[in-house]
């Protein structure tokens, strides 16, 4: 299937990577992962196929709407998880409980938790990351210029504006597939 990803990926779709494209070579085996901007439904199969490419096992949480067959069925195949966005149950805590009880598992997220225009991201991604001791990587969702940019791993601190503002800067500049949401 990697070559087949490759192919779409590089040859039909004209995609390039830069940036860190090690990560899955290395001693990162957990990892919150990050993709922005998340405007489209395009952004999943670009996501599929850059890991496929990159060889690598990503995990992903999606609304339990979106898992109901014969669509759900296609995701838990991909590596997906429903999850209930309307439970009270502590959502940071369940997913960082994964990252200790596997020896590999890496998470992709949408931090701003939507496909629209955000002014804000929403802070869950980066509370697991530190709950679980696992760095985030970054990578862009660029339509502009057809590429993923990945970032070195990034170990969050104690200083969340700072983070944050390390983060915003690495995704600054890039557009998204529907231009208005990025």
């Amino acid at each position: 299937m990697q070559w087949l990803a490759k192919f779409i990926y590089f040859k039909i779709l004209g995609w390039k990577i830069v940036g860190n494209t090690n990560f899955s070579k290395d001693s990162i085996k957990k990892a919150v992962i990050i993709g922005v901007p998340h405007t489209s439904w395009h952004d999943f199969y670009i996501g599929i196929l850059l890991r496929t490419v990159l060889n690598i096992k990503v995990h992903f949480v999606g609304k339990k709407e979106l898992f109901v067959f014969p669509l759900g069925w296609i995701l838990r195949s991909l590596g997906g998880s429903p999850i209930d966005r309307h439970t009270k149950e502590n959502k940071v805590n369940a997913i960082a409980k994964l990252f200790k009880e596997k020896k590999e598992f890496r998470m992709a997220m949408a931090p701003e938790g939507t496909r629209k225009k955000v002014t804000k991201w929403r802070t869950g991604f980066y509370y697991i990351a530190k709950e679980a001791k696992v760095p985030i990587i970054m990578f862009t969702l660029d339509f502009k210029n057809k590429q993923n940019k990945i970032s070195e791993p990034f170990y969050p601190t104690e200083d969340m504006e700072s983070d944050f503002k390390y983060m915003y800067d690495f995704f600054k500049g890039v557009q998204g597939k529907i231009p208005k949401y990025s």
